[in-house]
């Protein structure tokens, strides 16, 4: 048992077993937030997604699919194949292109990385479009501070979001996409093994039920 706001609990999905539903709300919610609360991404437009085949990347992919936009993601070339069957209309393999020598003017750029990945993703961002970041705040270069919007949030609980969410997943129009399954004994396994990246969506930790 726990105590919790009504506003932030929702019904589990109930095509998932509860290791799978636990891979889902923060991910699903901060990809669904930057695409619709704070992007105001559409139908017909185009979306760059970098770590698009991380925890929150995964449902970034399959959201903007769903939402009817074009979806170019970056990779690595493991994880193309994967990508695609997800709903990405092309992958760029990071490490053997620079992405910004072949995307153009794209509508949103979604950055699940930071660093040199956030700075070089003003080039590939149009004129009046937006570059979203959940890394950090991202801070224009001169020459594109006016014409293109920055920003960055924090992901709030938001218990109607979750139900549609979780809608979508009994439909089959999402998934969650589990890495490894570890107990919660391993937590600090599970931590080195995000802190090195290159995981396939989430790492789920599994809480022993007490018994009575």
């Amino acid at each position: 048992w726990t105590i919790a706001l009504p506003g932030e609990l929702a019904p589990k999905p109930r095509s998932l077993s509860h290791v799978q539903a636990a891979a889902v709300p923060l991910t699903a919610l901060t990809a669904w937030q930057a695409f619709f609360e704070h992007a105001g991404l559409s139908k017909g437009q185009t979306v760059l997604i970098h770590g698009a085949a991380g925890g929150v990347g995964v449902f970034a992919v399959q959201l903007a699919h769903w939402i009817g936009a074009h979806v170019i993601a970056t990779a690595s070339a493991r994880n193309r194949d994967f990508l695609q069957a997800l709903g990405a209309n092309e992958v760029i393999d990071y490490t053997t292109t620079r992405f910004e020598e072949v995307v153009h003017d794209v509508d949103l750029v979604f950055d699940l990385v930071g660093g040199d990945t956030l700075e070089r993703s003003w080039q590939a961002v149009k004129s009046g479009g937006v570059l979203v970041s959940v890394a950090r705040p991202p801070i224009a270069p001169q020459d594109k501070g006016h014409d293109v919007r920055p920003v960055w949030f924090i992901v709030e609980p938001n218990r109607k979001q979750l139900i549609q969410i979780a809608t979508l997943i009994d439909t089959g129009q999402l998934r969650p996409v589990i890495d490894t399954v570890l107990p919660l004994s391993q937590a600090r396994q599970a931590y080195e093994q995000g802190a090195r990246g290159h995981t396939r969506g989430k790492i789920v930790l599994r809480v022993p039920f007490p018994s009575c």
